[in-house]
């Protein structure tokens, strides 16, 4: 018990501002643990694993902080590690954790998750018949990768549905082609962006150069819906493309370091063309400094509903133990000095999905026939 005392005081140390008002209080507190552990340590019905205890106090305090800072123990770190590096399966979500269980940030186009009927907004529940309840980020997202071709069984809770939901999805290897184009009815051209990866603005740039040689588009629609985000890097050059000048987004943290903001360069690369935005819930990080600076700038008109509200950036930073901890190290401001975290973006114009059978870009899809009507009326 000493030990256990002994660790969670350093580790308090180096996280806390000793020299506060509240000193007094904060000591309190670490009597109050030790007092709390050393109950449990005699009378809890069951035997405890003191170490494994003292693990969940350490990710309890770094999931109070949001729902994208967590811990990994040197097991989970180490085989987080390895299975990047082999050939294990995903899903194809973007996930982070809201009130103890998985929430889905977005289903990846093209995905097992997609096509299994995922939803942004979903709540995962269990994992093969395991509660989430209790689990962290990291050992949930653990539960879902496994071997290419193994099935798992997901226990989904979803707004508006009654029951929950029980969804058999098949692992495979995720390979993701970021950018989608197209040249819709009346020059209308349609470019649909799935994520921010490496290569994501220069195939933009390419399809944009080829419309502009070839098509002589009328306008743009840039279809950000179910883009769970990726590089911000990748952010600021697609949304470059539609700027000519005017900061683009900002990042603070606590480090100076990480204090820094972003410009766009001279150069319009659609000349000022009408822009359409589709956004919806499924629209994150990335999707949400695009959309957001565009907004600001009066740029583009945002049409969907309201983005997830993902504006943050996590490090992962490995420990002394050999464990890891993800941590958020700063936030993403647009050019109006809102935050994104936590709020989103709201569209200019509210379109709501319809229609049981949508899909992105089919005859079903209400959001995108809207925005093909202001564009050619």
């Amino acid at each position: 018990m000493k030990n256990i005392l002994k660790i969670l005081i350093i580790f308090i140390f180096f996280t806390t501002n000793l020299h506060s008002k509240n000193d007094e209080n904060f000591y309190r507190k670490i009597d109050l643990f030790g007092e709390v552990l050393e109950i449990i340590s005699k009378e809890y019905v069951d035997e405890i694993n003191q170490s494994e205890t003292m693990d969940s106090a350490i990710n309890g305090i770094l999931q109070d902080l949001d729902p994208y800072s967590a811990y990994m123990s040197p097991e989970l770190f180490e085989s987080m590690q390895s299975d990047t590096k082999g050939e294990f399966g995903g899903l194809g979500i973007e996930v982070g954790m809201e009130a103890g269980v998985v929430k889905v940030i977005a289903p990846i186009e093209d995905t097992p998750a997609a096509k299994a009927g995922i939803k942004a907004g979903d709540y995962i529940v269990k994992i093969d018949d395991i509660q989430v309840q209790g689990k962290t980020l990291m050992e949930a997202v653990k539960m879902m990768r496994g071997p290419v071709g193994s099935k798992i069984d997901l226990t989904v809770r979803r707004k508006g549905e009654k029951k929950a939901l029980n969804i058999t999805i098949v692992r495979e290897i995720i390979e993701i082609q970021s950018v989608e184009a197209e040249i819709l009815k009346k020059e209308v051209a349609y470019l649909r962006l799935k994520s921010f990866n490496n290569n994501s603005s220069n195939q933009l740039s390419k399809k944009i150069t080829e419309f502009e040689k070839k098509n002589k588009p009328v306008g743009y629609i840039l279809d950000l819906r179910n883009n769970p985000g990726g590089l911000l890097k990748q952010a600021i050059d697609v949304t470059d493309f539609f700027l000519n000048d005017g900061e683009i987004v900002s990042t603070k943290g606590r480090r100076r370091s990480e204090n820094r903001r972003f410009f766009a360069r001279n150069g319009d690369k659609v000349s000022g063309k009408p822009l359409i935005i589709i956004i919806n819930s499924g629209s994150a990080s990335a999707s949400e400094i695009v959309a957001g600076a565009l907004k600001d700038h009066k740029r583009a008109v945002i049409l969907g509903e309201e983005t997830f509200g993902k504006g943050s950036v996590q490090s992962i930073i490995p420990l002394s133990n050999g464990g890891g901890m993800r941590l958020t190290i700063s936030k993403y401001y647009l050019p109006s000095g809102k935050s994104i975290s936590n709020i989103g973006v709201s569209p200019d114009i509210l379109v709501e999905e319809q229609d049981d059978n949508f899909r992105i870009n089919t005859e079903n899809d209400n959001q995108l026939n809207y925005a093909l009507k202001l564009l050619t009326m």
